[in-house]
């Protein structure tokens, strides 16, 4: 039997919004589905209208769909905010006692949540775990599957104990007395053991495979869990995390701890960016490699916090005065976050450069079923390493002059060689210069790297066939929503397919304009209000697309609103959207 079944709970922060909706993507993960969950909340601890979404799916998932068939409303505003997105055989589940005068329909299912939560549990603060033991129930999911998770999460203790009775009580509710039309069941599909996790926890394990063993930043939504992630496991894998008291000390930290020769990493969103500017040249002009993750939400100044946007991408090609190469990649879904990683700390040794992944808040926070990662296939290299059979220590230049543009890094303190750089412009021996000629040898030396450094970036990834009359095109976090527009309209009999850009910088000018060259029609979907990807094509290869369709509300893309938005455009698909 085909599942694809929408969760959705709606509350207040503090009512356990969250806690819920992971707890439900987790319970049907181990069953063996595939799941895919964003939250959307304000930025204030208590208050406010916050909800979760949880795709259950017994095929690829990597997107949020509409419509929702099962609400849980921890209050009132989430029946009234969300009663329009219901299926037509959707439910509501409701404490009724609680929630009064609520205008009656087919959809609604009262469930006295605080009672049972207090009969139960003997608190009414677990109400929210009622519910979802009444919405597992709704669909007759496995009662033990809730115990376990529970228990998991909550410890096998008095706390785990009274919450999975709380659990019971609703499940046992729901199956006893619903009695509307609803009638579909999810079964546990299978065995197969796949991991649950956001974006910015594939980062930081990634960063851990790939041997980082420094980080330091400030607390930033929606970056901060990066942090938190290296900091759990900071005994464990024996690395160094420091909460710096501001990006400008972390970004400087990050950079001091690649001098020294181990890897490092820094995490930030826009605003925290900005400050992290000059240490971004510091980085180009001392050639040190280091990895910067900037987690993208509205701006300018606070903009939104805890919102989504695709922002800052032609702010992260430019940041900083004066020429010198960066990277800059931009991982498509959860799974890609890992390598890309992976490969952020290999680039960047080999290069001596900056690398900044460019995310976002839909990717950071939003939770996704993957296989396991693969070790194995994980390499480390350290570039081109100083040895001191090659060149005597008294001859080591640490910003030599090669075709490359690439110099042997020695390691201060870690060699004989003498490491000497220096943040005005220098000479090889790394020493401060004004000389023209040489600061012009040193210029052309650093942007040499950018030849090969365009060589190791991938191929935009086209989804769909080669062929298409016409080519949708995205970057970053957009790529599950995007895939599924594509499937969508091919079952419509469309013509389309999709060129979507992950690696970003240095540019791939000859295949996006060979991939757009093959399309009548070309659209570029992204989240900003300039349209930064299609200007960067259009600068880069001279084409300018048919079409945009941006969105900056703050909200993420979904298929069903990127095709009702081509609908309003007129896009020509050869098929009836």
């Amino acid at each position: 039997m085909s599942i694809d079944f929408n969760f959705m709970v709606g509350g207040e922060a503090g009512q356990g919004v969250q806690s819920v909706g992971f707890l439900l993507a987790k319970v049907f993960s181990r069953g063996g589905y595939n799941v895919f969950a964003d939250q959307d909340y304000e930025s204030r601890i208590r208050g406010g209208h916050n909800f979760f979404r949880v795709r259950v799916k017994n095929g690829r998932v990597s997107a949020i769909a509409e419509p929702v068939n099962i609400l849980i409303a921890l209050n009132r505003e989430s029946i009234d905010l969300h009663r329009a997105e219901l299926a037509d055989k959707g439910v509501i589940i409701f404490d009724g006692e609680q929630v009064k005068d609520v205008p009656a329909d087919g959809h609604l299912f009262s469930v006295p949540l605080e009672k049972l939560a207090q009969e139960h549990a003997g608190s009414k603060l677990m109400a929210n775990t009622v519910a979802l033991g009444a919405a597992v129930g709704l669909v007759d999911y496995d009662a033990d599957s809730i115990s376990g998770i529970l228990n998991e999460h909550f410890g096998t203790g008095d706390v785990g104990d009274k919450n999975v009775r709380a659990a019971r009580a609703g499940y046992e509710y729901a199956r006893a007395e619903f009695k509307g039309e609803f009638a579909i069941t999810i079964k546990p599909a299978s065995n197969i053991k796949r991991i649950l996790l956001t974006g910015n926890d594939a980062i930081g394990l990634a960063a851990i495979a790939a041997g980082c063993k420094f980080m330091a930043a400030y607390p930033m939504t929606p970056a901060t869990s990066i942090m938190e992630y290296m900091a759990a496991k900071s005994t464990e894998f024996d690395l160094v995390m420091v909460h710096a008291e501001d990006e400008i000390s972390a970004v400087n930290m990050a950079i001091g701890a690649a001098y020294a020769g181990v890897r490092a990493m820094t995490a930030t969103s826009g605003s925290g960016f900005c400050l992290m500017v000059e240490g971004l040249g510091l980085a180009g002009i001392t050639e040190t490699p280091i990895v910067l993750v900037d987690g993208q939400r509205p701006g300018p100044a606070v903009g939104l916090p805890t919102r989504v946007e695709q922002g800052d991408l032609q702010f992260v090609l430019h940041a900083h005065h004066g020429d010198f190469p960066r990277a800059v990649l931009a991982p498509a879904d959860v799974e890609d976050a890992f390598w890309t990683t992976v490969k952020a700390f290999n680039i960047a040794d080999k290069y001596q450069l900056p690398v900044i992944i460019l995310t976002d808040h839909h990717l950071a926070t939003s939770y996704a079923t993957v296989d396991p990662f693969d070790i194995s296939r994980v390499t480390i290299d350290r570039g081109l390493l100083y040895s001191p059979q090659e060149t005597p220590p008294s001859e080591y230049k640490r910003h030599k002059i090669t075709k490359s543009g690439i110099s042997p890094r020695a390691f201060p303190g870690q060699s004989e060689a003498l490491v000497v750089t220096d943040c005005d412009e220098h000479d090889e021996d790394g020493h401060m210069t004004e000389d023209g000629h040489v600061r012009t040898a040193q210029v052309q030396k650093r942007l040499r790297k950018l030849f090969g450094l365009k060589h190791e970036l991938a191929t935009p990834l086209l989804y769909g066939p080669k062929r298409a009359e016409t080519t949708l095109v995205g970057w970053g976090s957009t790529y599950g929503a995007l895939c599924e527009v594509v499937d969508i309209l091919h079952r419509k009999g469309g013509s389309v397919n999709l060129l979507h850009l992950n690696e970003l910088w240095p540019f791939n000018a000859e295949a996006v304009t060979d991939a757009l060259g093959r399309a009548s029609n070309t659209y570029v979907i992204e989240g900003n209000a300039t349209a930064q990807l299609a200007s960067l094509i259009r600068a880069e290869t001279g084409k300018e697309v048919s079409g945009k369709i941006l969105r900056y509300d703050g909200r993420p893309f979904t298929p069903a609103y990127i095709i009702q938005e081509m609908r309003k455009e007129g896009c020509e698909l050869g098929c009836h959207i």
